[in-house]
Formats: C-alpha cells, structure tokens, sequence
C-alpha cells in the first residue's frame, strides 16, 4: 500500500508549478492500493484554503476527501500510532507531526510514503519515503 502526504494533494491541484501538479496528479491517479492517513486527510482540508485564489475550493477540497476516501484505504488514528510517533520523534529528530504520519504508514502497513518533507531519511521502519518531485526543479 502506497500513502502521500498532504503536499501531494495540494500541488496536484495548485497551478502556479506545472511540473510538480503534472507530477502529484499522476502519482495520485496511479495509486490504486492508496492509503488515506487522517492526518493527511485533516491537513489537507486546511491548507486547501491557501489555493482559493488559485480558483480552488474548500467545497473542492472536500469532495476531494471523500473521492479518496472511496477508492483509497483510510487509516484512522489510534493509540498505538501515537506511541509509535513519540518513537519515531527521539530516534529520528521528526516533529510530532511529521513522525504521527510515518507512525501512521508503520501501523497500516504502508510500504511507500511519497512526501517531499523527509529527504534526510530515505526509509523509516520499514516505510520507504519516496520524494515524487524530486526531479522537478
């Protein structure tokens, strides 16, 4: 199972970089065992707003939830991702909110984590974290 961070989401609806949106989109529309972490699900609802002078949406954003919410796996929060990110936070340096999201992936058994925010791990207990923009400038 595959799983991607909020900043996928928002490129691949954000046109100011043609790149990274031609990018997220196609990761996003290839992932047919995808993985819809919560915190993801909740980040990306916020941050959406940040694109609505881009012509975006939160009734847009929304609907975008529950399009993945559909095809996707969900992984809901639970106590032993919570311990798991307190780990994750002192052996790796991660912020709580970076290490709740590879807890995350851990605990739902998600091989692959396409992110651009981890580039100083390339994998964390068994999560492979994969930047997709990385050959974007």
């Amino acid at each position: 199972m595959n799983a991607v961070d909020t900043n996928v989401l928002i490129y691949a609806h954000d046109p100011r970089d043609p790149r990274k949106q031609a990018a997220a989109t196609s990761l996003i529309e290839s992932q047919s065992d995808g993985a819809l972490l919560w915190q993801v699900a909740c980040e990306y609802v916020a941050a959406s707003r940040k694109l609505e002078s881009q012509g975006y949406s939160l009734e847009q954003a929304w609907q975008d939830i529950r399009e993945l919410r559909s095809v996707w796996t969900t992984i809901l929060p639970t106590w032993r991702v919570f311990e798991k990110a307190e780990t994750l936070m002192s052996s790796f340096s991660l912020s709580f909110w970076d290490a709740l999201i590879l807890a995350a992936c851990v605990e739902g058994e998600v091989e692959h984590l396409y992110t651009e925010d981890f580039d100083a791990y390339p994998s964390v207990d068994g999560v492979a974290i994969i930047n997709p923009f990385a050959s974007a400038p």
